[in-house]
């Protein structure tokens, strides 16, 4: 009976080893969810919100925000109303008046800024309107439109473009 005492031992031993074994297979399963914090900027104002995002365990804690571009609203498009750029008015100014209708397709209010491009004496630099303009068009109500309306005179002490012209517009979305 020893020898089958002692094979019932072994085998026991074993089987406890085998079941009871090591693995690393559940550090590799390991994940958390961190919270990243981006942020972005829109008309020299920044804005933040979070994003969550499942890591594995050993996936280092976001220290600072992430820079992002700012999100843009689906499906905007515009319709140029009007868009005169008079180089010399007759009174040593220039002036630079448009209408132009964002239009918001969407089923919610869309709050942002409208961002022009513009083509000036074969530069081409982007930036909004909305601070100088007497419509702003800040916020464009759901399946609707917003006619951003601008009208400025400049000194042509400052010098003056011979030719202005309207490329593309943007809606940034700041909420």
């Amino acid at each position: 009976m020893k020898p089958i005492f002692k094979f019932l031992c072994i085998a026991i031993f074993s089987c406890a080893l085998v079941a009871c074994s090591s693995s690393d297979d559940s550090t590799e399963d390991c994940t958390k969810t961190i919270t990243i914090p981006q942020i972005y900027f829109v008309n020299n104002q920044s804005y933040n919100y979070d994003i969550s995002q499942e890591v594995p365990c050993d996936f280092p804690e976001p220290e600072d925000a992430v820079v992002v571009e700012p999100p843009t609203l689906d499906n905007f498009n515009y319709q140029v109303l009007s868009f005169v750029f008079t180089p010399d008015t007759g009174n040593n100014t220039s002036r630079l008046q448009f209408e132009i209708q964002l239009n918001n397709p969407n089923d919610f209010v869309a709050n942002g800024v409208p961002i022009l491009t513009i083509s000036s004496d074969e530069l081409e630099f982007s930036g909004s309107y909305s601070n100088n303009a007497a419509v702003p068009c800040y916020q464009i109500d759901a399946n609707s439109n917003c006619i951003l309306t601008f009208d400025m005179e400049e000194s042509l002490d400052l010098g003056a473009p011979s030719s202005v012209e309207l490329l593309d517009v943007v809606y940034y979305l700041t909420n």
